[in-house]
């Protein structure tokens, strides 16, 4: 399992913003996170700024949202979907979309039940509950 430091997830897509930039190719996990960073010109002036942003703290009790995470919670909801884990996220995710969500928005309800799992997991000690986390995909489509 690829388990990046904090520096290296943020050098990744600092990495992805200088190739898109400088207009040289990318593997397709870069392609993956190239189309999510193009869904999010709020971050592309911090991806413009490696020596400015690659050590800052963004917290939550300033109200603030780290983009880095944000990026890394789009990839891995690609990758939970393209593996279909937990089973039955794909047919949720496709149910959201069906009901009328833009596919970013449809993302953005993933991810929030996907940090929302990981917060409890890591509140409580217990690894995170794929269960749970489905219900809070379904949950959110109301």
């Amino acid at each position: 399992m690829f388990n990046p430091s904090r520096e290296q997830a943020r050098d990744f897509f600092f990495e992805v913003w200088r190739k898109e930039n400088e207009r040289l190719p990318r593997t397709p996990l870069e392609d993956q996170a190239w189309q999510i960073i193009a869904r999010h010109p709020e971050y592309h002036s911090i991806l413009s700024n490696p020596s400015r942003y690659r050590d800052k703290d963004w917290t939550p009790e300033h109200g603030e949202t780290n983009p880095f995470l944000h990026l890394s919670l789009h990839l891995a909801i690609l990758e939970q979907l393209g593996i279909d884990q937990p089973p039955g996220l794909r047919a949720a995710y496709t149910s959201l979309i069906n009901e009328g969500l833009e596919v970013h928005d449809a993302d953005h309800r993933v991810i929030d039940a996907l940090a929302e799992t990981i917060w409890e997991s890591q509140r409580t000690g217990i690894p995170p509950d794929g269960a749970a986390y489905l219900q809070r995909v379904r949950d959110k489509k109301d």
